[in-house]
């Protein structure tokens, strides 16, 4: 441990604070800082606009397929109310056959029973399909934004290494 007081040996060339009173040195050290600071906050500044370039753009694509789906579903289901005002229909007209023939009237009953059947079934097979195409469409949207990310946040930290190792 060194005595207080001690003195400290300097190189001969150097006097004491002649680092911080030259002024050209401080002033080409303040500009490299101050031109490295703004070339971060452009690069920053650039990734940021393309993240959220590529955030709208998603938000566009998923607003799009909403919209596409809902339209989808909302067709079908027109199709299944149709499809059931037709055979209420046909049903009040079947309905006074009834006690002329009872045997072709349940025949018919449970015929037209198992189509309505298969037919809501198909409708519901269709309504999942449709989804399936969505969520495949807005995966695809979602991985493609990802990448855009990544590239723009990889050509960041390249173009930061590059500014601090110049």
């Amino acid at each position: 441990m060194a005595k207080r007081g001690a003195r400290t040996t300097r190189p001969p060339d150097m006097k004491k604070g002649a680092v911080m009173h030259d002024p050209k040195k401080s002033q080409e050290m303040f500009a490299q800082g101050a031109g490295k600071a703004v070339e971060t906050i452009t690069v920053w500044a650039d990734a940021n606009q393309r993240l959220v370039r590529e955030l709208a753009e998603l938000s566009a694509a998923t607003a799009k397929e909403g919209v596409r789906l809902y339209a989808e579903l909302q067709q079908s289901g027109i199709e299944a109310l149709r499809d059931a005002q037709a055979t209420a229909l046909r049903w009040q007209s079947i309905w006074q056959e009834a006690p002329r023939d009872p045997l072709a009237w349940y025949q018919r009953a449970l015929t037209d029973g198992v189509e309505n059947t298969q037919k809501w079934f198909r409708l519901l097979e269709g309504n999942a399909q449709a989804m399936t195409r969505t969520a495949e469409r807005l995966q695809t949207s979602a991985e493609q934004t990802g990448k855009g990310i990544q590239e723009s946040f990889s050509e960041a930290v390249t173009k930061m290494k590059e500014v601090y190792a110049a």
